[in-house]
């Protein structure tokens, strides 16, 4: 593997067309390749407008097998451009069986797999438990030519053992296609500490681990009820040190990139040894619903 490789984070605005979702999301990764970005992550459900939304049987007709005529675009687009690709899609796994889903390819274009989110959201207007099956992937590691990939998904990003357990595995890079947004009458109370904790777990994740993170979120505001969703953008990548490197505006469309070093990496746990000391013998009651 590379001993630096330069990631990118495509931070979009969507519409409710998959095609012209598709078509911007490949000039965005063409443009990222020419800047010299070696991985590219790609937004959360980033072929259409965020339908969990509203609880309706006719956005399952959204969903495609993997593969698939949108995860074949990604192919072609990782391939053209000689990038590893983290995209995310609606996966339709057997009729009445859906799950939100992570593929990773590589600059060949091979599909290395496939991550399905493991943790469900079931709030207003995250209405995720009606649409998606929890993943039954674990949580996945992608060794690639230039760094070892892990994709978690959107809520995966509020819980330490996911980080966790991918960096167990041997994880360089978190990688969290992402959707999340302000209710907009709540913003003005709560959207500044909601944006705050929503970033600060994931740099703490890069810290307990000493890994890299790729955080890459929507922007827009998108209306499928009520008030709907104003997608705080905010994409940012950060560095085993919980430092941010780059870091994307609230209300716009833009490409990030950053270099990542295996020698800082390795730096970090050198002299922060969290997973030497941790106390594994200690631990088997995290595997429990509760303790009372």
């Amino acid at each position: 593997m590379a001993e630096q490789w330069t990631v990118a984070a495509i931070q979009m605005r969507m519409t409710a067309e998959k095609e012209e979702n598709l078509a911007r999301a490949e000039e965005a990764i063409a443009e990222a390749a020419r800047r010299g970005a070696q991985v590219v992550c790609l937004p959360e459900l980033f072929t259409g407008y965020y339908f969990c939304q509203v609880e309706d049987p006719a956005y399952f007709d959204l969903a495609e097998p993997i593969p698939g005529p949108s995860e074949a675009r990604l192919a072609r687009a990782a391939q053209k451009h000689r990038v590893v690709l983290i995209g995310s899609l609606f996966e339709k796994r057997l009729p009445g069986l859906y799950h939100n889903t992570a593929t990773v390819h590589d600059s060949s274009g091979q599909l290395l797999g496939i991550y399905r989110k493991m943790h469900i959201p079931e709030d207003p207007l995250y209405f995720e438990k009606y649409y998606f099956t929890p993943g039954d992937t674990g949580f996945r590691v992608f060794d690639t030519a230039v760094a070892a990939v892990a994709p978690l998904v959107c809520w995966d990003q509020w819980f330490p053992e996911a980080a966790r357990l991918t960096a167990l595995r041997g994880a360089d890079i978190l990688c969290y296609p992402t959707a999340i947004g302000w209710h907009p009458r709540e913003k003005a109370a709560f959207g500044t500490a909601q944006h705050d904790a929503w970033e600060t777990i994931m740099r703490a994740h890069a810290i307990a681990n000493g890994v890299y993170v790729c955080a890459v979120n929507r922007v827009g505001h998108e209306v499928l009820a009520g008030e709907g969703l104003e997608f705080w953008g905010g994409s940012f990548l950060c560095d085993p040190f919980g430092r941010i490197v780059a870091k994307a505006r609230h209300d716009r469309e833009e490409i990030l990139l950053a270099v990542c070093d295996r020698r800082l990496l390795e730096d970090v746990r050198r002299h922060w040894p969290f997973l030497r000391d941790r106390r594994i013998d200690a631990y088997a009651d995290l595997t429990r619903r509760a303790l009372i």
